[in-house]
């Protein structure tokens, strides 16, 4: 009895990342649905949300859960608790993220596993809940980061990783030495065994991750790594420039995304050729706040040669999409660009906020 409650005081005391899900598959009906239930509440209580925090308030959010998706109690309250860990909501319902509702919206499974990956990336939090908000954003962050150092992440090293207060280092990731002693720390108290559960919650969190996959590494079972390279997959260049490199590919995944929803292809927003393309913003990377810097709405997908003259404002864009030249654009070359247009399909109201920014600004057409 006393060994009995020795673990149960130290599995209550010890701190961990709590990866537990009511929904382990994200794309279920019950779970956008659960999801949808919350945001539309919060839409409707944001005032009183904003306040002092309400007991009265969480139990008519649980109550409304429940009649969608009647459960257990405590399920109720993991299947809303999912959602704050997951980085989707603020403890005690004090908004949630910016995607959210492009989410819930998602025109295909391809687009939903990228705002997915995005939303998770910037701002999960697996020691929050509704009542608890301990303001340690970046788990998954904190991960991906690790991955980038180290290349491959295996059962053991995630595991380690759920064990770290990732406030004790300041550069946002462990280096292979620093792991490797959580590793055998957590191997010396049967965490593995304990929290089998929570790995298993945890993997399916990460198979979702875009542009991540779990493969076979002898003799380590299957391990977590990028599809490529993250060297080869982040370049240089965007480091330098201060862009994250996970939330600039799932940038550049959105656009090819619409282009493939939208034509049926990736292919260039304005010629149409499916050769190379660029993520090109329309306010700059250097000038943008950091929602704006990975909007996609604040993006062109487009052809190289089309970039390397957007880029440097030589060319814009109407709001009807048509092609507009700075004064000092060659008469040569015109004629090789003058029948170009941005397909209407990819016009919205927010990107062309955006173009009118590019047209003066960055071109310098006021």
């Amino acid at each position: 009895m006393a060994a009995g409650k020795e673990r149960r005081d130290t599995e209550n005391y010890e701190k961990y990342w709590k990866v537990t899900l009511a929904f382990t598959d994200i794309d279920s009906e019950k779970s956008l649905g659960t999801l949808r239930i919350i945001k539309e509440f919060i839409d409707e209580n944001l005032d009183e949300l904003q306040g002092v925090y309400s007991g009265k308030l969480y139990e008519e959010l649980q109550e409304k859960v429940n009649e969608f998706n009647p459960m257990m109690e405590t399920s109720i309250r993991k299947s809303i608790n999912q959602f704050v860990k997951l980085g989707f909501i603020n403890s005690e319902g004090k908004g949630y993220h910016r995607d959210l509702e492009n989410f819930l919206n998602a025109e295909s499974d391809s687009r939903r596993k990228i705002l997915f990956s995005k939303i998770v990336y910037e701002t999960s939090n697996f020691q929050s809940s509704w009542t608890t908000d301990d303001n340690k954003k970046g788990h998954i962050k904190f991960l991906i980061k690790t991955l980038e150092k180290i290349k491959r992440l295996c059962k053991e090293d995630i595991i380690a990783l759920m064990r770290v207060d990732i406030e004790k280092f300041e550069k946002g990731y462990l280096i292979k030495q620093e792991l490797d002693q959580y590793v055998e720390e957590t191997e010396d108290i049967d965490f593995i065994e304990r929290k089998y559960n929570q790995l298993s919650h945890f993997r399916s969190i990460l198979v979702r991750l875009d542009d991540l996959a779990f493969v076979n590494y002898h003799p380590h079972g299957q391990c977590l790594h990028f599809k490529e390279y993250a060297d080869e997959q982040f370049p240089d260049r965007w480091k330098h420039e201060g862009r994250d490199p996970y939330l600039q590919g799932r940038y550049r995944s959105l656009l090819k995304q619409e282009t493939i929803e939208k034509m049926g292809s990736i292919q260039c927003m304005v010629s149409g050729n499916t050769g190379n393309c660029i993520a090109s913003h329309m306010k700059p990377f250097s000038r943008s706040t950091i929602d704006e810097a990975y909007d996609d709405n604040n993006g062109l997908y487009l052809s190289e040669d089309i970039d390397a003259h957007f880029d440097k404002g030589r060319i814009s864009f109407n709001d009807d999409g048509t092609i507009i030249f700075r004064n000092d654009f060659p008469d040569d070359q015109k004629n090789n660009f003058n029948h170009l247009c941005i397909n209407p399909v990819f016009l919205n109201d927010e990107r062309i906020i955006y173009l009118d920014f590019h047209r003066k600004s960055v071109m310098g057409n006021e």
